[in-house]
Order: C-alpha cells, then structure tokens, then sequence
C-alpha cells in the first residue's frame, strides 16, 4: 500500500483523534518472548519457530531494535529478511507485535548527521555505539523516524499476525539538552506563562542573587541552574518532550493499524521520568518491562507495584512486554537465575495484577554485544533446558485455564498518591542521603499485609472518591486544588496516612508563606514553624507497642489543634512536640506521620488504619510469605491468587467461599486446608 509521506515539522505536531478504549479483544493471557533471528550466529529460524510451537508459545515481539537492517543505507529500505520471520511465525500460529525501531538509530544517520546524537548537560555528549543516544526533539532524526514508521506500517500494517505496534522502546529524556530542546523549552514557559515574564520572575524567585531575567532570549541552561523550580520546570519539560514524541509516532501508526490492532509503548518501574498518563492517552494497552528479583529476594512486590501504576494509566488492564527469563546483567557479575518454580509463579503474579500478556526477554541468550549476559529462555547453546522446560510446562498449562484469568478487573479500596513533581522536589531539597521519596517502600507495607492497592499518578488524576483509604508519601509539591482534594476526602469519610513535609510548596517549588501544613491545617489537625534532621530514636510507650528504634531522619515540631498525639520520640527536646498524630475531620481521619518510622511501625499504622478503613483482607490474618491477590474474570466470577513466596511447603486454611482449584480441578470450601507447595500458587474461582 502507498500513500503520501507528511513528514514532521517541528512546531506542528498534528495528533488525530482516536478512541482510547482497546479494540483487540484478548480472549485468553497471552505469552512468550521477545525474538531476533537476525542475531543468531546461523540461520535456525525454522528450528526456532518449531521450539515456539512444542513449548506454547503464543506471541512474539520482533523488530523495535532492526532500523539498521530495515535501511542499512539512507533511504534503502529492506524487508525481505523480516518477511521471511513474520511468515514462518503466521504460519505457525504465533501472534506478533512489531516495534517500530527509533531508538537504535543506524550508523549511517550518525555518520552523516552527528546533529542527531544527543548533548547532555555540563558539557558531556553521547557518541555512536550504544541505543538512545540521539536527540528525540531533532527535526533530521524525526524526519527519518516518520519515514520509517511510514514504510513499517504501509508494508506490515495488514499483516494477520501482527496483533499490535509497539512505539519507540524505554523512552526516556536520558538527559538530553541540545540547543533545539532548550529552545523547546524555552516556547513551553512562554506559552504557560503567556508570554509575562515578570510573573515567572517572581513565582520562581528569581531575585534571589539577581537571576530575574528581563527577555526571553536571557533565559539560562539548566547546566548551572540553582533554582529549585526552574529545576522542577525543566522536568516537567523532560516528561511533556517524551510524551509529545510517543503521541506523535502513535498518531501515525493510528493512520494505518487495523481496528483489531493496539498500539503500545514499553513504560518503566520508574515512574517519575515519564507522563504516562499523557503518553498513553493515544494508545490501547500500555506496556511496562519489570526485571524482578529471584532467588531468596523473590517476593513479587515489584511486579505488583508496577502492575498496580499501570492499571490506573490504563484504566483496565496492560501487558508485559519485558521480564526476566534467566540471570540478567550487562556484564557476568551478579548471575542470579531463578529457582524451579519461581519462573511459572512471577507469571501468574503479572495475570493476578492485571497483565493480559507475559514476554520475556528474550528467546535466545546472545553470542556478542552489551547483553551477552542478560540471559533468555534458551541459553548460548539454544537448545533445550531447564528455564525452557518450565516455561513450555508453564504455557500449556495457561493454555488450559487462561480464559478464566484473562481481563482480570480488580477494584481495591486503598490507593497510594504518587506525585512526580515531589519526586523531584525531594531530589533537589533532600532530606536525606538516601531514599527521599518513599512510595516503594509503603507500597511494601502494603503489599506485605495483603492491602491491595491501585497507585495513582495525583498530578494527572485527582479522583479517589472510590476508595476508602489513601496512603500518600511525602507530597512536596502541590497545587492548592491537590491539598483541597485530598481534605474533602477526609471530610467525607476517607481514611488517610499522610507523611511529613506534605503540602510545603506550591506548584513552583516555593514554599508557602504560611504555618505549614498550609492548606492541609485543618484536616491535619496541627500546625508547625520547625522541624529538624534526626538520628535513629526510640519512641516513647505509645499504643502501637514499638518504642526501640521505632523512628529516624526527620521531625517536625507538631502543636496539636484538634489532632491526638499518638506517639513521641524519647528524647528532652524533641519529645515535647508529638511525631505522629491522628485527626478527627468531618466523617475521616487523617494519620500524619512527621517523622520517618521503622518498618516495624508503619506497618502498625497501616494496620490500625486499614481497619477503620475496612481494608485489612481477613483481619491481617495471612500476610507475607503468603500473599492474595484478586479480581473479577470474564465471567464475572470472582480470581483468588494465593502464593507462597518462600522456599517451603506452607499449609493454610483456604480463606475464601467455595471454589473450584483451576489448576488441580479441586473443590475448595471455606476453612478446608491446603497445600502451597514451595514458590507456588493456588488459582481458585468462585462458584
């Protein structure tokens, strides 16, 4: 099929309308790798796709890393190689997603336009050799993007395998600060701020040591910037850049993809380098690559704590489109690969968070190159072997209970607020030399405790009336909306656990010239004018019952007005002020936590408040190495997930109504025993 190249200009980004709402309809979870025949040392394409087929492979991912080979010259297109993959994969049954290739430029693009590779601040540069080494915002490497999208899609878009189009891989700003995408960010502040840049000066502080700028053309790098909100500014910039960038290619494929087609995109756990939200707003299903622990750390928290972001981008369910199949690495040191079973079982952790499709990366283990120790499912001898025979034991028996745990809609009544804008907040005015903002370490907490949780990105999305209880890290940075929200909560009914320095600075970065928490006073309880750095300090008696050890690095002076002090640091001066209190607020409570408590008590302070919110799942009877998680299939029926991540057989008593066991074909009742055997799971649905 041809059509008419418009290729990108920059400053006129077209972005066509289209429905968000996925139209390929996934009728059972599907998995597999994702594949490059072209790195094989010879041609096994054919032993390869015959390997797929015994083991139950259902799709693969082919092609986001082949521009080179697609054009090995400038505007020398070859696709014969790829046909030859896409056919014997149709032909086999297998499903296919095919990546367009923009973030492995090909050499003769360096050679010929060394524009295109990226500057970074403080004067480094990236060289040729290495992926996402370019400037995303140069017009040279989006012409020659389009045109490759363009060609991609006319010649593959009809392709009956092909079940949906990744964009672009990992996207990342990854530090990029050319002139052209300073000049970008440049027209970004003068269309927010309309031009007035007075009003910038003063809400960005810049009299301080004389820094106003009177002209546009006075606006400084980012290089030596001090200013804590031209440095938030400039990451807002960062995440707007990339999320232009995927909406842009997006809406070209858009132009050509089947209705029963998606479009996606490879997000990362690290959440605060890009606007999913914005990103995403184009696309059918959002992706997400998760390298999990194995071994003795296996505990499937980070696989539910990605899963549980990408839920609410997606409004429904995601893929994965990346995982580790043996040891990873980009040298030989820290080989860990799984142990038998826990293959098979972070599998079913990614369906029980709402994964529709499990890849892993990737197929076969390289012979060369960075990667040659980020090992697949096939070793470098690509034949038959352990991981490989429980991946292919694994597949057919999804195979046969798949349908039951596709399209998993969860409902939780806890979320956590995740805020980017205090992410960073945080990195430029630390309060610490290690982890300044915490929302992995109280999605533990948590997932620990079996509190299901969705993780909101609150900058975007600012509707929780759903739940019955949020948990927000230190939320910095803030508009006065954010803060109201978040009390109207409260007032309604809502529990909260709120940790220090929350409501400090508005939107700019500024802090607000008022007793703190500022707009959150009232639901809070309490106000403060200090706070300290601390130590590690015992608490006094309090009735959580954790007093050694209990709290560390940070205090703020409350002075209680309606709030009840619930513990205080033993200590002659900081124990005259509470560290942790509890606020009656209309038909709430919000919990507030002015210093940074062990883990010991903040799973105490989760607990306490997630039964007045009705949230502890069986009165915190089972908790860590036994973790539940659960949805609604299909069918309607309610999907439990029970796994033991531990390295021993466990028995329980089954905590939910009669089920039928999907995997052994077993009636459980309430209360009847069962076995989990060791990095296990038991899979149940409701009659």
């Amino acid at each position: 099929m041809k059509s008419a190249v418009l290729y990108f200009s920059l400053g006129c980004l077209l972005f066509l309308p289209f429905k968000a709402n996925a139209q390929y309809h996934f009728d059972k979870p599907l998995y597999g790798a994702a594949y490059y025949s072209e790195y094989a040392p010879s041609d096994r394409l054919d032993k390869d796709v015959k390997m797929m087929k015994a083991s139950g492979t259902t799709v693969v991912r082919i092609g986001e890393s082949a521009w080179g080979l697609f054009e090995p010259s400038e505007g020398h297109f070859e696709f014969a190689w790829m046909d030859r993959i896409v056919d014997k994969l149709q032909k086999a049954g297998i499903k296919i997603i095919l990546g367009t290739p923009t973030y492995s430029i090909p050499a003769w693009m360096a050679k010929n336009y060394p524009e295109v590779l990226a500057d970074k601040m403080f004067g480094q540069k990236n060289y040729y050799g290495i992926r996402q080494n370019m400037d995303f915002y140069n017009a040279k490497y989006r012409f020659f993007c389009e045109r490759i999208i363009r060609k991609l899609m006319e010649h593959y878009a009809q392709t009956p395998a092909i079940i949906g189009f990744q964009v672009d891989n990992e996207l990342e700003a990854r530090g990029v600060d050319n002139e052209d995408y300073f000049q970008g960010f440049k027209t970004y502040l003068k269309e927010k701020w309309h031009g007035d840049i007075s009003a910038l000066n003063k809400a960005w502080g810049l009299n301080y040591w004389g820094m106003d700028i009177y002209n546009w053309d006075e606006l400084y790098r980012r290089d030596g910037v001090t200013s804590p909100s031209y440095k938030n500014e400039w990451e807002r910039w960062n995440r707007k850049a990339t999320a232009d960038f995927l909406n842009w290619q997006v809406s070209i494929v858009n132009q050509y993809k089947r209705k029963d087609q998606f479009v996606t995109h490879c997000f990362m756990p690290a959440f605060q380098n890009i606007d999913q939200v914005e990103a995403f707003k184009q696309m059918q299903y959002p992706a997400i690559n998760i390298y999990n622990p194995v071994q003795n750390s296996q505990d499937g928290q980070l696989i539910a704590y990605a899963g549980d972001y990408m839920r609410t981008v997606a409004k429904g369910n995601y893929i994965v489109t990346e995982t580790n199949a043996q040891a990873t690495g980009w040298d030989s040191k820290g080989q860990y690969p799984p142990y038998d079973g826990q293959l098979r079982q972070n599998m079913y952790a990614h369906l029980a968070s709402g994964s529709n499709m499990v890849e892993y990366w990737h197929w076969g283990t390289l012979d060369y190159g960075q990667e040659t120790y980020w090992g697949g499912l096939l070793g470098h001898d690509m034949e038959e072997n352990r991981v490989y025979n429980e991946y292919t034991s694994t597949a057919h028996e999804l195979d046969k209970i798949g349908k039951k745990l596709v399209n998993l809609n969860k409902k939780n009544k806890v979320a956590i607020l995740f805020s980017h804008d205090s992410y960073f907040g945080l990195q430029f005015m630390p309060y610490t030399d290690g982890d300044n903002y915490p929302v992995n370490r109280l999605h533990n907490a948590l997932y620990r405790q079996n509190i299901e949780t969705d993780i909101i990105p609150c900058d975007k999305i600012m509707n929780f009336n759903q739940y019955s209880m949020l948990v927000i890290p230190p939320l910095y940075i803030a508009t006065d909306s954010l803060l109201k929200k978040i009390s109207d909560f409260v007032k309604g009914g809502g529990e909260v656990i709120m940790m220090f320095k929350s409501g400090f600075c508005n939107e700019e970065s500024a802090v607000r010239p008022t007793k703190a928490p500022g707009p959150l006073r009232k639901a809070c309880g309490f106000y403060y004018q200090e706070y300290s750095s601390i130590g590690t300090m015992n608490l006094k008696n309090n009735e959580f019952g954790v007093t050694d050890k209990a709290v560390n690095t940070w205090t703020e002076f409350l002075i209680p007005e309606t709030a009840k002090p619930l513990a205080y640091i033993d200590h002659p001066f900081y124990g005259k002020w509470p560290c942790i209190t509890d606020n009656n607020y209309g038909k709430g409570h919000l919990v507030y936590l002015a210093t940074n408590p062990s883990e010991e008590l903040l799973s105490k302070i989760i607990t306490r408040s997630a039964k007045r919110a009705d949230a502890l799942l069986f009165n915190g009877k089972y908790s860590f190495p036994i973790i539940l998680r659960n949805g609604k299939n299909d069918s309607g029926k309610q999907i439990h997930y029970i796994f033991n991540y531990s390295a021993v057989s466990t028995n329980i008593d089954y905590p939910y109504g009669k089920a039928i066991d999907l995997i052994n074909n077993k009636i459980l009742t309430n209360g009847c025993k069962i076995n989990i055997p060791a990095w296990g799971v038991i899979i149940s649905e409701e009659e």
